[in-house]
């Protein structure tokens, strides 16, 4: 019989990666580091922003470091019938024909078109771990979850070198499936 793969769940909340050149439209200070996230090298930053449509606005989004190659809000279903969005699901990158979204900072705003998506579950590891595992980079697999309000969820394992291993989902999916951070899924290939 094949051993079990359990995996930690970690939340993700509303949040956005930002380039330099846009950081510098919205902020005067560099940006700081608030604490450091499990994904080695990344950290939520203590800057944050408001997210603004013609219908509403969402305060104190969180900025996640460092800064990037690509500017991307990640915001839930939730989120997005609150500002009158409708932004796809998709992998982190991957936003070609995704949301326009206006974002405001201290300093300024900016309108990013093509910027907000809501993001794919997904399983995060370093390639040690999915050789371990038996998994490449974007397999699918089931995330079975044994509560009372159990079920099975897919998402793609993403392998990446500063991969730390836990499974990333969105606040709408932990609410449905009543599940917080740290709690422990099956991952079934």
């Amino acid at each position: 019989m094949e051993e079990k793969i359990i995996g930690k769940i970690a939340i993700s909340n509303r949040h956005l990666h930002l380039t330099k050149e846009v950081y510098d439209q919205l902020f005067d200070e560099p940006i700081s580091i608030k604490r450091p996230l499990n994904q080695i090298g990344e950290f939520a930053s203590f800057q944050t922003v408001t997210l603004k449509t013609e219908k509403a606005e969402i305060p104190n989004v969180r900025l996640i470091g460092p800064l990037r190659a690509y500017n991307q809000v990640e915001i839930s279903r939730s989120d997005a019938y609150l500002l009158g969005l409708n932004p796809p699901v998709r992998q982190s990158g991957d936003l070609e024909d995704s949301e326009t979204i206006t974002v405001v900072g201290p300093k300024g705003e900016v309108t990013l078109k093509d910027a907000c998506i809501q993001a794919e579950r997904h399983v995060h590891m370093n390639e040690q771990k999915a050789e371990e595992l038996g998994l490449k980079h974007e397999d699918m697999v089931k995330l079975i979850v044994d509560n009372d309000k159990g079920g099975v969820m897919e998402a793609f394992v993403k392998v990446s070198s500063n991969g730390f291993f836990e499974i990333h989902i969105d606040k709408d999916d932990a609410n449905c499936f009543l599940l917080k951070t740290g709690d422990e899924v099956v991952i079934e290939k």
